[in-house]
């Protein structure tokens, strides 16, 4: 399994000051340098994957451990050695019950092999390539709205994880929308 986050500038276009009372960014996306926050339009995107397998992505508030944690616990079984890059907030993983692999991006390392087998097993590289491939499908949309951004996340989430494309992803999206809904029963 590898963890890492992305930030992607969403926020609201045009006139949005007489809207939502909230300042507008005009003319293109301009994040802030930096790690961002939900508050300043650089809303985190936090993800897990698992190699060869499914994707979950989900729009943070910001990127703290209290709200890491409860995704990594729903989403990964105890004991699973999970890949992340040296980000502080993994740091607490070993202590959650995951122990962890990291490599220091910050000093050019992207994946290291530690059996010498020359298979570098400890990468981030899998999320990476993911990002990458999210950040293509967003460019065309041109100024997501963060209140939008969820959509279009799990839109891709999707789309990754049924890994279709063209006539048959339609099957299947329409398979899965219609899909009759299971209701409580009322018991009185």
């Amino acid at each position: 399994m590898e963890c890492d986050e992305v930030y992607i500038v969403a926020g609201h276009k045009g006139r949005a000051e007489r809207i939502v009372g909230r300042p507008s960014r005009r003319r293109r996306l301009k994040g802030t340098p930096g790690r961002g926050t939900l508050a300043k339009d650089k809303p985190p995107i936090f993800g897990i994957i698992e190699r060869g397998g499914e994707v979950r992505i989900v729009m943070l508030e910001d990127v703290k451990q209290r709200r890491i944690r409860p995704l990594i616990e729903e989403t990964i079984a105890p004991g699973t050695l999970i890949n992340t890059n040296e980000y502080v907030i993994d740091d607490a993983l070993p202590a959650w019950g995951y122990p962890r692999k990291s490599v220091c991006n910050g000093r050019g390392e992207d994946a290291r092999d530690e059996d010498g087998d020359g298979f570098h097993e400890i990468h981030v590289n899998t999320m990476e390539g993911f990002w990458s491939l999210l950040r293509s499908w967003l460019r065309p949309h041109r100024g997501l709205s963060r209140e939008k951004l969820p959509l279009y996340l799990g839109f891709f989430e999707f789309v990754h994880n049924v890994r279709q494309r063209g006539r048959a992803l339609l099957g299947t999206l329409l398979e899965t929308l219609l899909q009759p809904v299971a209701c409580p029963q009322n018991t009185q």
